[in-house]
């Protein structure tokens, strides 16, 4: 279960934040995950608030999560849009040679502390 070590990833970083701004505690903690990264969201959130009881800094911090879809790509005419099912033509060109971008990560997008 790679979610885990992910979530223990977030709260060694949350942790390295809060040393560096002199924060006390954690309050919120917002995140994207991409559809396309493998990233099981359900199994991520509870490892978070598992290892995030542990530490009196992140305790009663609050995850929230945004999922990100992907965007395609026609790399012939440049075309790019979100998506939520996988482009087997581009729109604008009819080509077949659309590629994915994106929507395989997980950002941090905001810590909100004190």
């Amino acid at each position: 279960m790679h979610e885990f070590s992910l979530a223990q990833g977030l709260c060694r970083q949350l942790l390295q934040l809060a040393g560096q701004h002199g924060a006390k505690k954690i309050i919120t903690v917002r995140v994207e995950i991409g559809r396309l990264s493998g990233i099981v969201v359900d199994s991520f959130a509870f490892g978070f608030e598992v290892l995030a009881r542990e530490n009196p800094v992140t305790r009663d911090a609050v995850l929230e999560i945004t999922e990100r879809d992907p965007e395609y790509r026609c790399p012939d005419c440049r075309h790019q849009a979100p998506s939520t099912a996988p482009a087997a033509v581009c729109p604008q060109c009819s080509s077949e040679r659309v590629m994915p971008v994106g929507g395989d990560d997980l950002i941090l997008t905001q810590v909100e502390m004190e």
